[in-house]
């Protein structure tokens, strides 16, 4: 799994200018790969404070700084969360790649009261701005869009600006795309998660993450592959969801990216409720699968710390 310069896609979208520094970017958070682990980091807002601290969440995840201690000791593609936390840690994490997660909503509201809507909270502009000033590695640029919601044309036309502004400043694109609304009966049924991948590609987007699909008497890693057929150029990375067993967890990612043909993951929980040595563990063992493409057996060993991951 090895990806060069010349083998980067560069969107027409980037002006030329920028063009090396998308390459730059692209194979930074793939570490050379074409696929993304991508280390989510996003549910201070999302989930509040309900997937950091209660039963079964290790102590270290009441502390804000431990998602930047992972980011900085494992073997990550990229660390996704909100600029405001960036602003405030980066200082002392300086070697981490950055994405910027330019929207987010809390769940208090909840689909039955309202359909979802995700407001931008900054523009590109201010990252490139921030990134000059910092000096931080800001990589790229996430956005949420709630296909299906009443609002989502307000959302659609939002992540279409984002997307073309960051990629006239070589920055790469991620989008979260969850059918989510009154007007959505089964929020992970695969021929409307092949539709949301599709809608990604529309958008021009490099990535999109969409929850693994389920369907009755249907085996998910086989009814996952229209999802991806649907999203053509556009890389499909998948949810990690809520918390599950070690091993069951790395072999639905196995199976995700060598039976169904995504291109990696997005993982925060199964990562940052584990107290720090063994949350970085988890991520070398994500990135053992997604990155150097090893079976689950190895990426167990990885996790277990008997065997090294060097990327």
């Amino acid at each position: 799994m090895n990806t060069k310069a010349e083998d980067v896609m560069i969107p027409l979208d980037a002006r030329e200018a920028a063009k090396q520094s998308y390459v730059d970017n692209y194979l930074t958070i793939t570490r050379n790969s074409g696929n993304l682990m991508l280390f989510a980091g996003d549910q201070k807002v999302e989930h509040l404070n309900d997937d950091f601290f209660g039963e079964g969440i290790h102590e270290d995840d009441g502390d804000p700084e431990h998602l930047f201690r992972i980011a900085s000791q494992a073997e990550i593609g990229v660390f996704a969360t909100q600029l405001g936390l960036i602003a405030r840690y980066g200082r002392d994490y300086p070697a981490v790649p950055y994405m910027v997660k330019l929207n987010s909503k809390t769940n208090l509201v909840k689909a039955t009261q309202m359909d979802p809507f995700s407001q931008q909270w900054y523009g590109v502009d201010q990252v490139v701005d921030f990134a000059a000033h910092s000096g931080l590695e800001i990589r790229g640029v996430g956005y949420t869009i709630y296909l299906g919601s009443e609002f989502e044309h307000q959302m659609l036309h939002k992540a279409a600006q984002i997307i073309y502004r960051a990629h006239l400043n070589g920055l790469v694109t991620v989008l979260w795309i969850y059918p989510r609304g009154k007007a959505v009966q089964d929020e992970r049924d695969p021929h409307l998660i092949a539709g949301a991948t599709g809608v990604a590609a529309c958008l021009g987007s490099d990535f999109v993450k969409v929850n693994y699909p389920r369907k009755e008497d249907a085996e998910s890693k086989e009814i996952f592959k229209e999802a991806i057929r649907a999203a053509g150029g556009t890389k499909v990375v998948c949810a990690g969801g809520s918390t599950t067993d070690v091993r069951a967890f790395l072999q639905q990612l196995h199976d995700q990216i060598f039976v169904s043909g995504a291109a990696g993951n997005a993982t925060g929980r199964n990562v940052h409720q584990k107290p720090l040595a063994e949350a970085v563990r988890m991520c070398n063992a994500i990135s053992a699968i997604t990155i150097k493409g090893w079976s689950v057996e190895e990426a167990l060993a990885v996790y277990e710390g008997t065997k090294d991951l060097v990327i």
